[in-house]
C-alpha cells in the first residue's frame, strides 16, 4: 500500500488473523508506532531501544521487530496541513494490526474532544486493558503492593462516557425533562430546575462482546478467576443487565456451570483447576482491592466502573504514571502509556519511560514473545530496586511510603532506559 507520509519498512511482514480468530505473528513483524506529543518524543525512542535490545538478547537474529512510524497529534498536523487525525494513519494501523503510541495532546479551540477517544471510537477499540502489577521497590500506601497483580478489562464503547448528555437549562435538557416526567411517568426527580441530564447506555451486544473477550483472555492466560464488577444492586437494568448478560453468555458459549456457593460460575479445564467467574458490587470491589488484592486476577467491567477501579489500583502500586494500557478489539491492538504529555518537562530528557516500556511488555506478551517481555519486566524491577530512578520516583524525605533509598541516584530518561538494559 502506498502512503503519503508513511514509509513502509523494506523488510518484515504484516501480522495476520486466521479464520479461527487466532493472531499469526511472523518472526519479523511490522509494528506501527506513534511517538506522540510532549514527553512522547522523549520516552518512545528509548522504549523502542529497550525492546530491540531485549528481543536481540532473547532471540538473537531469529526474531526482529520492524518499526513503522505513523502520525497523529501535533506531528500529524505539521505533515498533513493541519490534520491532527489523518485517515492514512488509521489505514496503516489496521494493516499492521499492532501499534504502540505515546501520549497525545488535543487541539485547543475545537477539533476532537480527545485524540485518544477519537482513536478508540474510529477503530471501535471496545476493550481498554490495564494491567496493574505491584513492584516492591516503588512507593505505595500498601504494606505488600506486590500482592496486586490484576488485569482490568473495561468496556470503552458505552456507559455514561458515550457522551449523551444535555446541559442544565438548555432547550434540549428541558425537552428531555418534560418527556421523562410527562410521557414516561418519572416521579423520582427531586430537582427539575437547572438539571443536567445524561444517559447511561448498556447494551446486550456491548456487554456480551466485552465478557466474551474477557473469558477468552482469562482462558488463554491460564488465569485463576474472572470477576465481573457492576453496580447492579442499584442500577438493575444497566449494570445489573451487564452482569446477567455476562453470566448467560458464559453458560451458553463456554459451558459454564454453577459454583457450589450459588453465586459464581465455573468453566472446567482439562489440565488445571476450573476458571472461576465471580461477581462483585463496584463499591465493595474498591474495598476488597485495598484489603485483599491477591484474590483477584482478571476483571471485566463497565466503562465508568473500570475507570475508577483501574486508577485506584494504579495508585496502590506506584501511580498512573508508570502503568501500561492497551485498547483492543478482535482485529487491532493499540498499546499506550497511561500518562499525559507533561509539556512542562518535554524535551528535557527527564521523563520516566516506565509506562511506555511496560506498555511494550504488554505488547510482547500479547504477541506471545514472553521471554523478551519477562526479561524487560524483571530488569525494570531490578532497576527500581537499585534506587536508580527518574526524578518523579526519587524519594521525598517526608514520604514514609517510599521504599526507594534516600541515597537514590536520579537518572535522565535515556540513562534510566540504559540501566534497564544493563540488567538483562
Amino acid at each position: 500500500m502506498q502512503y503519503q507520509h508513511i514509509n513502509v519498512p523494506e523488510q518484515g511482514q504484516n501480522i495476520t488473523i486466521d479464520e479461527r480468530g487466532d493472531w499469526q505473528i511472523p518472526l519479523e513483524p511490522i509494528i506501527a508506532y506513534i511517538d506522540g506529543d510532549g514527553v512522547g518524543l522523549d520516552v518512545m525512542p528509548v522504549m523502542r531501544n529497550v525492546v530491540n535490545r531485549a528481543v536481540e538478547h532473547c532471540y538473537k537474529t531469529a526474531r526482529k521487530i520492524h518499526w513503522m512510524q505513523v502520525y497523529n497529534g501535533e506531528q500529524a498536523a505539521k505533515l498533513y496541513d493541519g490534520d491532527w487525525f489523518p485517515q492514512e494513519t488509521i489505514n496503516a494501523v489496521r494493516t499492521c494490526k499492532i501499534a504502540i503510541k505515546g501520549p497525545l495532546t488535543t487541539p485547543l479551540g475545537g477539533g476532537f474532544r480527545s485524540l485518544n477517544v477519537a482513536l478508540r471510537q474510529e477503530m471501535d477499540l471496545f476493550v481498554n486493558m490495564r494491567t496493574i502489577k505491584g513492584f516492591s521497590a516503588l512507593p505505595s500506601p500498601l504494606k505488600n503492593p506486590f500482592l496486586t497483580n490484576i488485569t482490568v478489562l473495561r468496556d470503552s464503547s458505552e456507559d455514561v462516557y458515550s457522551g449523551i448528555e444535555w446541559q442544565a437549562g438548555s432547550i434540549e435538557s428541558e425537552k428531555m425533562l418534560d418527556f421523562l416526567c410527562e410521557e414516561m411517568g418519572v416521579t423520582r426527580l427531586r430537582f427539575t430546575q437547572e438539571c443536567g441530564i445524561g444517559i447511561k447506555n448498556i447494551s446486550k451486544e456491548g456487554s456480551e462482546r466485552l465478557v466474551r473477550y474477557a473469558i477468552n483472555y482469562a482462558l488463554k492466560n491460564n488465569s485463576n478467576s474472572l470477576t465481573i464488577v457492576h453496580k447492579g444492586n442499584v442500577l438493575k437494568f444497566t449494570d445489573g443487565a451487564f452482569k446477567r448478560w455476562g453470566f448467560a453468555l458464559a453458560k451458553k458459549e463456554f459451558k459454564a456451570i454453577n459454583h457450589q456457593n450459588g453465586r459464581w460460575l465455573l468453566i472446567e479445564r482439562s489440565d488445571q483447576e476450573p476458571l472461576i467467574i465471580k461477581e462483585v458490587i463496584a463499591d465493595n470491589m474498591l474495598q476488597q482491592c485495598l484489603m485483599h488484592p491477591e484474590q483477584f486476577d482478571v476483571v471485566a467491567t463497565t466503562n465508568q466502573n473500570g475507570d475508577f477501579l483501574a486508577d485506584m489500583l494504579s495508585a496502590q502500586v506506584g501511580g498512573v504514571g508508570i502503568m501500561p494500557a492497551a485498547n483492543l478489539n478482535n482485529e487491532v491492538a493499540f498499546f499506550e502509556p497511561t500518562h499525559g504529555t507533561f509539556e512542562r518537562i518535554a524535551g528535557q530528557n527527564k521523563a520516566n519511560p516506565s509506562s511506555s516500556i511496560l506498555s511494550a511488555v504488554l505488547m510482547l506478551k500479547f504477541m506471545k514473545w514472553d521471554k523478551a517481555a519477562i526479561l524487560i519486566e524483571n530488569a525494570l524491577e531490578k532497576t527500581f530496586a537499585s534506587s536508580q530512578v527518574t526524578f518523579d520516583l526519587a524519594p521525598n524525605k517526608d514520604d514514609s511510603n517510599n521504599s526507594i533509598s534516600n541515597n537514590s541516584i536520579t537518572l535522565s530518561c535515556t540513562d534510566f532506559a540504559q540501566k534497564v538494559i544493563e540488567h538483562f
